[in-house]
């Protein structure tokens, strides 16, 4: 049934509809709890037993930190996140357990074949999809240090879904040190706080090392803290070689901050957010960037334009 709500003159307003129970999303959530509270009380069996097995109690602590890391921690993030975490768009991406990941701190207009085209003659690689056999090489390629120009990154969410795609410029032939950036289309008629209108949103990170993350305990990558200098390294990159492309910068978009990412990495910008345009660059230039990398296949790999400086 509906109330009817009385005006200030008297006269009826529109009926307020009224919630009505749900037994699905009953069942959804109560599961969804269930889950996790499940997953804790493995993780607890799993470590309480470990010590009566000797030295399998190696083995089994190393199980116990598999659960925690991949199974425990995950859920929770998803329970708690989904209670405190805004679905609204705050400049800021989320991991797939629902923590606040990478600034936003990029913007593009401009379609993707252009985008593409900017990016690959500013020398950026386009990353492989994450798959069963990018993860594997990316392992083997950061333990042997053996170059990996296309290595996966990790998903990040903005708009309810993951980037769109992404770039990078590996250090040195060196894996666990990059430059990357991710891209996500807007949805139509969706503009940025203050009513610009922009096609692409982006967060640039520069990854330092490989290690330990403070939040999910998962083996990750870690970023550099001052992700304004990743951000205008991108910048540079891509107007240094594509003269169509344009660039302005809307200051103090957001307020600066110090924070932490996703995976528990230190975090600091000034709130500035470059929008580029690079809707004037030819596509031809995609050919020109793919001949450049034919020819570098024959002869040394140049060091990456900005790797000095890290």
């Amino acid at each position: 049934m509906s109330e009817v709500v009385a005006g200030a003159s008297g006269a009826t307003t529109e009926p307020v509809p009224r919630r009505r129970f749900s037994v699905n999303a009953a069942l959804d959530g109560f599961f969804f709890v269930f889950a996790g509270v499940a997953s804790v009380w493995l993780a607890w069996l799993v470590l309480t037993e470990s010590f009566s097995f000797g030295w399998f109690g190696i083995l089994f602590f190393l199980l116990f930190w598999l659960v925690l890391a991949y199974l425990v921690l995950p859920r929770l993030h998803r329970i708690l996140t989904t209670i405190y975490v805004p679905d609204y768009f705050i400049g800021r991406a989320r991991t797939s357990d629902g923590l606040l990941g990478d600034p936003v701190n990029l913007a593009f207009d401009g379609d993707e074949a252009s985008l593409h085209a900017a990016l690959g003659a500013a020398g950026w690689t386009r990353a492989d999809d994450v798959d069963l056999a990018s993860s594997w090489r990316i392992v083997t390629s950061t333990v042997t240090r053996r170059s990996y120009d296309e290595a996966p990154v990790s998903p990040l969410f903005l708009f309810g879904r993951q980037q769109d795609f992404a770039y990078q410029q590996e250090v040195e032939g060196n894996p666990a040190r990059r430059h990357h950036v991710r891209f996500w289309r807007t949805p139509d008629d969706w503009m940025l706080p203050g009513g610009r209108r922009v096609e692409w949103l982006a967060a640039g990170t520069f990854d330092r090392a490989v290690g330990f993350s403070l939040f999910t305990l998962q083996v990750t990558h870690k970023i550099d803290a001052d992700i304004d200098i990743e951000r205008d390294h991108i910048v540079t990159t891509v107007i240094a070689a594509n003269p169509a492309a344009r660039v302005e910068v809307l200051a103090d978009f957001s307020t600066g901050y110090h924070s932490r990412n996703g995976g528990g990495d230190t975090i600091r910008t000034d709130g500035d957010l470059p929008v580029v345009d690079v809707s004037a660059v030819p596509v031809a230039a995609i050919e020109a960037a793919d001949a450049a990398g034919a020819a570098d296949v024959a002869a040394p790999a140049p060091s990456v334009p900005g790797g000095a400086e890290r």
